[in-house]
């Protein structure tokens, strides 16, 4: 059968588009990603099943993906739903013991076995676990400090410790890990609910991952926010931690988990747009980042990948 001129040049735009992203995948070949998915990527279902696509694509282009989620909209329809206040404060959740069996019901039962599924559509290759699981991360409590006091807000943790044998395992075995984001405290036994900007961070250094990418819902760090949209598309540790303290709280976390990140081995740590269908591969298979990117204070030179 003869092939028409224009499904000739239909494949041949295909095969170069593949062909651009070799440079990207030799880079990458091997090394781990640590993805925190969240925003609005977690629930429209085609947003959702783009970014499943997209872990799979990594893992089958060679690279290791890790995925960590919280879950915030489906907490929040939870708690109204047993008639619980939802409350925030320093921009994190202001969790009571009876919010945090809600939070640790959505998040292990209902977000992480939703993501699995979708991930697994694509081949027995997901698993999920929670901070929980073979002691992957423990915790203690974490009172931050709003107007120069140390506040209670609750089951709300800070990471002090994370063993990866669980995560190394599974990855070495060819398969994805989705990370719910609560540990257990070694100081009390609770179960504390952690920010899932905070643990993906924490994550990415245990591995010694190449990239920590951040879904949000904003294009990425803007330069003079409400005053500009200017995105800034590469910053150094150090001018980030300058910004720090003039950004919107609920930029805060994904910010401190980048800075986080790069001082501790991670090469870079991205914040992206998880609105855009295939943000992910868009930002680590081509030269057209579409977040911004994170670098340690040393890095020299750099583009979007």
């Amino acid at each position: 059968m003869t092939t028409t001129p224009t499904r000739r040049h239909t494949a041949l735009a295909k095969a170069h588009t593949l062909v651009e992203a070799l440079p990207w995948i030799t880079r990458h070949h091997g090394r781990t990603v640590v993805i925190k998915f969240g925003g609005n990527a977690m629930v429209d279902d085609e947003l959702k099943a783009a970014f499943a696509q997209d872990v799979v694509f990594l893992r089958h282009a060679g690279l290791h993906p890790v995925v960590v989620h919280g879950g915030g909209p489906q907490i929040n329809a939870a708690l109204d739903r047993h008639g619980l206040v939802s409350e925030f404060r320093a921009g994190l959740r202001v969790t009571t013991p009876e919010a945090m069996d809600v939070v640790r019901m959505v998040l292990a039962g209902q977000v992480q076995r939703e993501l699995v599924g979708l991930l697994n559509q694509h081949g027995p290759l997901a698993v999920g676990l929670t901070g929980e699981d073979a002691h992957l991360m423990t915790a203690t409590k974490h009172r931050p400090r709003i107007e120069g006091e140390l506040v209670d807000i609750g089951r709300v943790g800070e990471i002090t410790g994370i063993d990866t044998g669980v995560i190394q395992a599974l990855l070495a075995d060819g398969r994805i890990p989705v990370v719910s984001s609560i540990a257990r405290s070694q100081d009390d036994g609770h179960v504390y609910n952690v920010n899932a900007d905070t643990a993906a961070a924490a994550l990415a250094a245990a591995l010694g991952a190449e990239t920590l990418m951040v879904l949000t819902d904003v294009e990425g760090l803007y330069e003079d926010w409400p005053r500009s949209e200017e995105v800034i598309s590469r910053l150094t540790a150090t001018e980030l931690e300058k910004l720090l303290p003039d950004l919107s709280s609920g930029m805060v976390p994904k910010m401190r988990g980048c800075l986080h990140a790069v001082r501790n081995g991670v090469s870079t740590a991205r914040v992206i747009d998880g609105r855009v269908q295939h943000s992910i591969l868009l930002e680590i298979f081509t030269d057209e980042g579409i977040g911004t990117m994170v670098v340690p204070d040393d890095a020299r030179g750099g583009t979007g990948s």
